[in-house]
């Protein structure tokens, strides 16, 4: 088969074999820590280019199992030879190509991590290498860059920078306060940053503090190395002796990595060593963990982050036009700020990109930053948002998932607490968030009529009104339809 006889159905299927092929080659654990992920974006010529999620993941596939991936994809492609791992950004996979270099200024901006294309800045790891074997345990690389200065806050997120600056101070002062604490929102909303500015807030403080910042896939590769070198107990006890710990994406936690976390939390907790993790949702979710761990993790302190409101957009929008402005001279209009916080809604790091557009765009064309500019520059941001429309399918897949009732049961007459709630919410749902009328939400909801959806839609706003946990759930469950 030639590359570029490939179809999309034939990459499909092809992707399918290969997968088979190093899953059976490496074995179950160490596929689904480092294969899983991968996704098979294009052949081209004698190039196999894949996507991952995470930088540490892209460039531990390509370091480690590059030769084994061009391997498996040679059975059937007899002139494949390279391999390109490059990282997925809202679902996209970035270029083949190497990417035209951002501008970015000196601070950031208060964009709630750094921006994807940019390469993290060299700064001293906040750790200390314990290692007896002879190699190095180390920490994942702290941002100088994602500090308390930088973070902007808002409605959205002054509670998790609150208890974040709460923990760095008792830190500082030898005490440990919530413990565990676990921060989670989806994605770009400033979880990274705030545990990259608790580390680095703790470390120039007091550089004696034993302070480890790792990102899930770092924990496993530390791991998996560990227990391949027959070191595992030298990484346990690195981990055990450390004051402050930072766990990053945890949603990406998998196999026997994930148990080993559930044992290092709680000697830490027993030791009362602060312990900080953040993640993509609430500890309940986290299926990839033990019902003993994720008990842990909700018994400290759970803290969300909210979708960005518009206050707290411009808010961004205008930290980053200034910083722009005092390094370049660069002048934002009041109407291109409003413009950009009224149209991009996604995340952080999706505000910052758009100023880092009309930054290049005005340097290379020489255009002047208009409203104009932001629609035609923009236009893809956008229209990635206008795309997403939820539909009733979505809405049933997620709350038969969060709630682990069966989609079936939803649609179904039994009217038991365990389904009718999750039915009345569900329901809720696809009244505020799509444009089908009560007739059509009853039909798709097992031929109800719409005096019965009308009731769930009363039924729930009610109880948001009386139960604030139950807002927050509804909240996550509308921002994870809206993703």
């Amino acid at each position: 088969m030639a590359m570029s006889d490939v179809s999309s159905q034939d990459q499909r299927e092809l992707w399918t074999r290969v997968r088979a092929r190093l899953k059976a080659s490496v074995g179950e654990d160490v596929f689904t820590s480092w294969f899983a992920r991968l996704e098979l974006e294009e052949l081209v010529d004698d190039l196999v280019h894949l996507s991952a999620p995470t930088r540490f993941l892209c460039s531990w596939v390509q370091s480690n199992y590059a030769d084994r991936i061009v391997e498996a994809f040679r059975n059937d492609v007899p002139e494949a030879a390279r391999l390109q791992v490059t990282m997925r950004v809202n679902g996209q996979a970035r270029p083949r190509l190497a990417p035209v270099a951002e501008v970015v200024p000196e601070a950031p901006a208060a964009q709630q991590t750094a921006p994807v294309a940019t390469a993290p800045a060299a700064t001293p790891r906040l750790v200390r290498d314990n290692a007896k074997s002879g190699d190095a345990l180390s920490g994942s690389a702290i941002d100088p860059r994602m500090t308390f200065d930088s973070f902007v806050a808002g409605s959205a997120n002054e509670m998790a920078l609150g208890v974040a600056k709460q923990i760095a101070n008792a830190a500082i002062n030898n005490a440990v306060t919530f413990n565990p604490v676990y921060i989670h929102s989806t994605v770009g909303l400033g979880k990274s940053h705030l545990l990259n500015a608790i580390a680095h807030a703790v470390g120039q403080a007091d550089p004696s503090k034993n302070i480890v910042y790792l990102t899930a896939d770092h924990f496993m590769y530390h791991f998996i190395t560990a227990v391949q070198r027959q070191s595992a107990l030298g990484f346990k006890e690195w981990l055990r002796r450390v004051d402050l710990l930072l766990i990053d994406d945890m949603q990406f936690l998998q196999g026997k990595s994930a148990t080993e976390f559930g044992h290092t939390l709680g000697a830490l907790l027993t030791g009362a060593k602060q312990v900080v993790v953040a993640g993509d949702a609430p500890p309940r979710d986290l299926e990839m963990l033990d019902e003993r761990v994720r008990s842990r993790l909700s018994g400290g302190l759970v803290v969300p982050i909210s979708t960005f409101d518009h206050e707290l957009r411009r808010d961004i929008v205008q930290r980053r036009a200034d910083q722009v402005n005092s390094r370049f001279g660069m002048q934002f209009p009041v109407a291109v700020i409003d413009y950009i916080a009224r149209a991009v809604v996604s995340h952080g790091r999706d505000l910052d990109g758009a100023v880092n557009r009309l930054v290049a765009a005005n340097q290379l064309t020489g255009e002047l930053i208009t409203v104009p500019l932001a629609e035609k520059t923009l236009a893809d941001l956008i229209r990635a948002r206008d795309a997403k429309r939820v539909r009733i399918e979505d809405i049933l897949k997620i709350v038969s998932r969060h709630y682990k009732v069966p989609r079936n049961e939803l649609l179904s007459a039994r009217r038991s607490r365990d389904v009718v709630r999750p039915r009345q919410i569900a329901m809720y749902l696809a009244k505020a968030l799509t444009s089908r009328s009560l007739p059509e939400i009853g039909r798709r909801f097992g031929g109800r009529d719409h005096t019965t959806v009308l009731h769930s839609v009363r039924k729930v706003e009610q109880m948001i009104k009386d139960d604030l946990e139950l807002g927050q759930e509804i909240e996550l469950l509308k921002r994870m339809l809206e993703e």
